[in-house]
This record gives C-alpha cells, structure tokens and sequence, in this order.
C-alpha cells in the first residue's frame, strides 16, 4: 500500500469533514464522479485504488488517473489523500484506516465503491474467483465498516456509510452474490451503530456507462431503460451527495434503486 499526496494541496480544514471512499481508480469510474461532488460540495477526500485490478480488466491501467483525480478534487478546495490498498487483503482497511487518518483526520462518511467484479455463471466460475470476489467485495466491506465504526469520532447525526451494490446474478455469480452479502453487512450497520448517530444504505446505480458496455449492451439498456440513455457516474454522485448533507439524514437502512426505471 502507498500513499500518493500531490504537494501544493489544501491542507485537511475543521471546516470541512472527511470522506473516505474505495474503488476510485479510473477517471470516469463511478468513484471518481462521487469524489468529485463530494468535494465540490464541501468535503476533504480521502481514496483509494488499486492498480493490479484494472490491469487485469479489458480497460487496462489509467495512466495518471490518480493524478487527475486528486487535481480534480484540489480545484474544489480538498484536502486529498489517495492510497493503493488491496482490498482482498484483511489487513488492509486497518491501515488505511491508519494513513488516512494521520494524513487528514478522522472520516466522517465512508463510501464503498469498490469491486471484484468478472464475469462467470455457475458452471465456469473457479473457486480461487469466488473467494477473491467475497474477500473484496464482502468481507473487506465489513472490515470497512467495522473500522469506521471503531474509530467514528465525528459528530453524532453526520456520520454516513454509503455502499454501491448491484443486483445481476445471471452470468455474474460471484459478483452477485457477494455484492448481495455487501448489502446485507451495510445495512447492519444502519441498527447497530444507532448509537453512534450513523446512517447506512446501499445504492444501486444500474447500469453506469464507464466503458465496460459493449454497443450490443448499450442497446440492450437503452430498450429497457424509461428514460432511454445509460446511467452516468453523476447520477449516482447525486444521490450520494444527498444521502451525506444533513437534509439526507433521515434517510437509514435502505437499498436504493436509482437506476432509471431499468428493468
């Protein structure tokens, strides 16, 4: 795990509480789009990333996608930290917990948008991809949370936990399953961390155009979307931005469809 902290930034404000959110690797990522919204809106931003994954991904690496995110969010007056963490490692969220918190202070929301996410269905998905898949997108979710609420120092009634889910099984068992165990660990958290003044829900954005759709699937989406376009990163960063602003406080323990109508 490495720490990438562009000299020059805002340094971390009282004024401005911290969020902290996974899975920000690409520009054009969903992440990347909640990151910068978040800061526009008034947060200090702490992410990470994690380069062997897309390097695995038909997208490949972003060249310099961290370097342009973090600029993105320090245009907006964030204070940012971006940290490589492998999620599918169970010691990972303590430590980032452990830098992020040295480098800017203690998290205030913490929004999941991390994944493992290859396609297979029952036949032809191997063991080795099915736990790597929970590791990453269930166990690490609660390994998160977790952390967060051992840590949770902000005021009661501010905190946020936010998960991004999806609900396709077909052709994507591992996938779909774990992000199923991922709703379920989020939404616990909505219960047992009342005392703690926290509210946790779970989004799911649909399908979100970041360069994973083939024409054919573009298609296939729009014929069944009411609105008839494709999910962006800014729809969701919408909801996300809402769910963490005092007005969206009484909004706890939800699964959220924010999709368009898709079905």
């Amino acid at each position: 795990m490495t720490t990438n902290s562009d000299h020059g930034q805002p340094s971390p404000s009282s004024a401005r509480p911290l969020a902290l959110l996974t899975g920000v690797g690409r520009t054009i990522g969903i992440g990347a789009g909640i990151a910068r919204q978040l800061a526009a809106s008034g947060w200090d931003i702490a992410f990470t990333y994690w380069t062997p994954y897309d390097k695995r991904m038909a997208w490949g690496i972003e060249s310099g996608a961290t370097e342009a995110i973090t600029d993105a969010l320090a245009e907006c007056g964030a204070a940012t930290l971006a940290v490589e963490a492998d999620l599918a490692d169970p010691e990972t969220p303590a430590r980032v917990f452990d830098e992020v918190e040295r480098g800017l202070g203690n998290v205030t929301a913490l929004v999941m948008c991390h994944c493992e996410s290859v396609d297979s269905g029952l036949l032809n998905t191997t063991v080795e991809s099915f736990d790597r898949h929970f590791a990453v997108n269930a166990r690490a979710t609660w390994l998160l949370v977790r952390e967060y609420g051992r840590r949770f120092a902000a005021t009661p009634g501010s905190g946020r936990i936010i998960s991004l889910t999806s609900d396709h099984t077909v052709g994507n068992l591992p996938y779909g399953a774990s992000k199923g165990a991922l709703d379920r660990i989020t939404l616990a958290a909505a219960h047992e961390f009342a005392d703690l003044g926290v509210t946790a829900n779970v989004i799911n954005p649909g399908p979100v155009d970041t360069g994973w759709m083939t024409d054919e699937g573009r298609e296939y989406i729009l014929g069944r979307t009411p609105l008839n376009r494709l999910g962006t990163p800014q729809d969701a960063a919408h909801l996300v931005d809402f769910l963490c602003s005092p007005q969206g406080q009484w909004v706890n323990g939800q699964l959220l469809m924010s999709n368009g109508g898709f079905a």
